[in-house]
């Protein structure tokens, strides 16, 4: 994975933890990205920054995104927004850029909502989701089944609940054998795991509402 970030008292989890998946994806695939979240947060332009994963997709497809270094965690507000990526001698706007780290329609966003149909796109009800993103609804045998195999395949999953968000990046049991999920957090590297928190599949499952992944591990990590 990418290093740890701090989002500070800022509300962006969602916008580190849907990064940190498209960082973490990047190494899978022999490369390397670090991106800024504080752009994504200059960008956004509401007086609430809470919103979900799919929000950070449509912005960076909107307005782009620009590396980690340009606009890191401690970037003050004189720190001006720049106008242009420099990437291995080429000179990129940030859209450009955005579009060469992630395609549009590259991830697959996901929920379980048992009140609505499966297997069909449902806008989720929660107030994160105030640009009415449509997730498509999947039984939760199933999404786990999906999650589980994309992460034995390496490949990242974002996670959301109602209060905070973070990359799923690995999976773990304990002494007795009883399951973990490892998450990359973004609230730096305290804490005895070096910024890493193992939640427990119990209480990941329970307290999920939105999950990201690309469309191919989604469709690589599919039951059988």
């Amino acid at each position: 994975m990418t290093p740890v970030k701090n989002q500070g008292k800022s509300e962006l989890c969602w916008a580190y933890a849907m990064l940190a998946t498209i960082e973490t994806e990047h190494l899978l695939r022999g490369d390397s990205v670090n991106l800024s979240a504080v752009y994504v947060g200059r960008m956004l332009k509401r007086d609430s920054q809470r919103a979900m994963g799919q929000t950070l997709l449509n912005m960076i497809q909107r307005h782009g995104i620009v590396p980690y270094d340009v606009l890191p965690d401690d970037a003050t507000k004189d720190m001006p927004t720049p106008r242009w990526v420099f990437m291995l001698g080429a000179r990129y706007t940030p859209k450009e850029f955005a579009h060469s780290v992630c395609s549009p329609d590259e991830y697959e966003s996901l929920t379980c909502w048992p009140d609505s149909p499966y297997y069909r796109r449902i806008v989720v009800p929660v107030p994160d989701n105030w640009e009415q993103n449509r997730l498509l609804n999947v039984p939760l045998d199933t999404l786990r089944r999906h999650v589980d195999r994309a992460l034995r395949q390496r490949h990242p999953v974002c996670w959301e609940s109602r209060g905070h968000a973070m990359c799923i990046v690995g999976l773990a049991r304990d002494e007795n054998r009883r399951p973990y999920y490892v998450m990359k957090n973004s609230w730096g590297e305290k804490g005895p795991y070096g910024g890493l928190v193992y939640m427990s599949a119990r209480k990941m499952w329970e307290d999920m509402i939105a999950l990201y992944m690309t469309k191919d591990a989604f469709i690589c990590s599919g039951a059988r």
